[in-house]
């Protein structure tokens, strides 16, 4: 069992930046893949990034590549998600979710096993 909790939304105008964080407690969380995860008002969840239980390998949805970086330190079990230029669309509940390692990176919400509360992130126009 993993139990993860997101912090760092918020409020941020266009243009800014906020870095998620995402800590794990329960089992070793370098045995786990991460993901993170939104899901704005009426939509589905979306993947937004994913990383390699070592950090070595990560995976971005197109709409977020060049603006953010996931990244991990398995000393302090914790996983980040740095937004740069944020936009107005990038609004959402935003989910921390964790999976076996031996099932490889993924983007499909349904194969992650665990997931923390999401955090709110707002960004004004």
């Amino acid at each position: 069992q993993v139990e993860l909790v997101e912090s760092g939304g918020g409020l941020v105008q266009t243009g800014g930046s906020l870095r998620l964080s995402c800590a794990a407690s329960g089992r070793t969380f370098s045995t786990y893949v991460a993901g993170w995860f939104r899901q704005a008002p009426g939509t589905d969840r979306e993947f937004v990034a994913t990383i390699s239980w070592s950090g070595s390998n990560t995976y971005y949805a197109d709409s977020v590549k060049g603006r953010f970086a996931i990244s991990r330190d398995n000393v302090k079990n914790t996983v980040y998600l740095q937004m740069n230029s944020l936009k107005p669309e990038d609004t959402a509940v935003y989910y921390c979710a964790a999976r076996r390692l031996e099932l490889g990176l993924g983007t499909l919400a349904r194969d992650y096993e665990y997931w923390g509360q999401g955090t709110q992130v707002t960004v004004s126009s």
